[in-house]
């Protein structure tokens, strides 16, 4: 019976949630979400210099913007100091491990000496098979005895079957001289302890599961499933990285892309099924597998990007829409709606949001309903609010009491009263946006009087007609 797939995110809180942090989050939680097994998020945050609380909050608050839980409680790497320390003292009981008591002076030397000759500065520790009746009383390091020859095979999902030559493999440092233990032997540890089954993560840790392997060979442990997957390049074709200052996850809310949209787009970036673009999270979850990762670098693109947000925009549910809204303007720390413009904005959302790509821009075509009476037309649109425009409309609002309030009749009577002036509705558009939006681009002038009601949409047009 195969084992319940369990897969993990382990970020480093140094900064922010980076892209491409984000995407690997997404990757491991629809492969192990589509398979009906656990996703796990653990903070490797043994550097205490570069970690920060502020940090792990901006992790996680990317990762709930994006819509991707995690199951049980938040692992703390550094709090594992202990465990991992055991293992090491375990591998030096068991003689997979050794004490080494080089200075940073001898291995610079020996390493300097390399260079001078053309020889491989991989060092080779003196300690490794010492008595330990010779062994002197100073600090030390515990080091993990590597394989002296033959190969260490890496079957990946992704990236195929990868030979390293052992010899290019060095005694790695397992603890520290202070008995700090290292990332190595920690990642190791906590995904052993954890039960992770794959481990789904950047090409660039790639030469670290030949490392890594040393380590669950020499425990006897199940080694997982590794899938090391391309990096995203911006679109310089350079690497994205925090380094330079390439976006967080976060900074994508704080510009009005909406959630759904960045993980169907970083689902497609650097996988895909068959010639799919636009999908959504029941598809991405059935479909998602090793088999459509690609091995090239993935390349950023901000136009595919707000496209396929302008989708989503138009596929959500109405009031998944407004929920996502709420949070963008506290996340900008904007004034929060009240429950009329609530009420009214989700009357509005069927119409404005067909053709916005970011929450800015859907805001702006709502603001008929978002603003408050009496309406302030703005420079562009007062310019169609002219004295012969003003006379149009006050004499348009009388007729307006009495007509049935629907789309059909609205449409018959607007175009009537064209007629009437020998003139076409288009004419009378101008005028009639700038009343009741204050604005020149805004849903139609049928919807938004729909949306409005007849009492606001008569207040308007008798003040614009003063």
């Amino acid at each position: 019976m195969s084992k319940s797939v369990i897969t993990r995110f382990a970020p480093s809180p140094t900064g922010f949630l980076h892209i491409g942090g984000a995407r690997t989050a997404l990757f491991n939680w629809l492969y192990a979400r589509g398979r009906g097994g656990k996703f796990l998020l653990r903070i490797e945050d043994t550097d205490r210099v570069r970690s920060t609380p502020k940090a792990t909050q901006a992790i996680l608050n990317g990762l709930q913007w994006l819509g991707i839980d995690y199951d049980g409680e938040v692992i703390s790497q550094f709090k594992r100091a202990n465990r991992h320390i055991e293992i090491a003292n375990k591998l030096l009981s068991k003689g997979k491990a050794y004490k080494c008591f080089a200075t940073q002076e001898e291995i610079a030397a020996f390493r300097d000496a390399a260079r001078s000759e053309g020889r491989s500065t991989l060092y080779h520790s003196p300690w490794r098979d010492a008595d330990p009746a010779t062994f002197p009383d100073m600090p030390y390091v515990v080091r993990i005895k590597a394989p002296k020859d033959g190969q260490t095979v890496i079957y990946d999902e992704v990236q195929g079957k990868v030979i390293i030559q052992n010899n290019h493999l060095d005694d790695m440092i397992l603890l520290r001289s202070d008995s700090s233990p290292v990332y190595m032997l920690a990642v190791v540890v906590d995904d052993h302890d954890m039960g992770v089954t794959h481990v789904i993560r950047g090409d660039d840790h790639l030469n670290n599961a030949a490392r890594q392997m040393m380590i669950y060979d020499a425990m006897g442990w199940d080694i997982p499933v590794w899938a090391h997957i391309p990096l995203i390049h911006g679109e310089d074709g350079k690497k994205l990285s925090k380094r330079q200052n390439a976006l967080g996850a976060q900074d994508y809310q704080l510009l009005g892309y909406i959630s759904a949209g960045m993980r169907n787009y970083l689902t497609r970036l650097g996988w895909s099924h068959s010639d799919d673009e636009f999908f959504d999270d029941k598809q991405a979850l059935n479909w998602f597998n090793f088999d459509g990762i690609g091995k090239s670098p993935a390349r950023f693109d901000l136009k595919k990007l707000e496209n396929l947000c302008g989708q989503h925009m138009a596929k959500s549910p109405d009031e998944d829409l407004q929920k996502e809204i709420i949070e963008f303007l506290i996340a900008v720390n904007q004034p929060a709606l009240s429950s009329k413009q609530l009420s009214s904005l989700l009357l509005a959302l069927p119409f404005v949001k067909n053709r916005s790509k970011l929450i800015p821009e859907l805001l702006e075509k709502a603001h008929f309903v978002l603003a408050k009476t009496p309406i302030l037309a703005d420079e562009k649109s007062s310019k169609f609010l002219d004295p012969e425009s003003r006379g149009m409309l006050k004499e348009l609002t009388p007729q307006l009491q009495t007509v049935i309030w629907s789309r059909d009749y609205l449409e018959m009577s607007l175009n009537d009263f064209a007629a009437a002036h020998e003139t076409k509705f288009g004419k009378l558009a101008g005028p009639l946006r700038a009343a009741l939006a204050g604005r020149v681009v805004t849903p139609s002038v049928f919807d938004m009087m729909l949306v409005l009601g007849r009492d606001e949409t008569l207040a308007r047009l008798e003040y614009a007609s003063i």
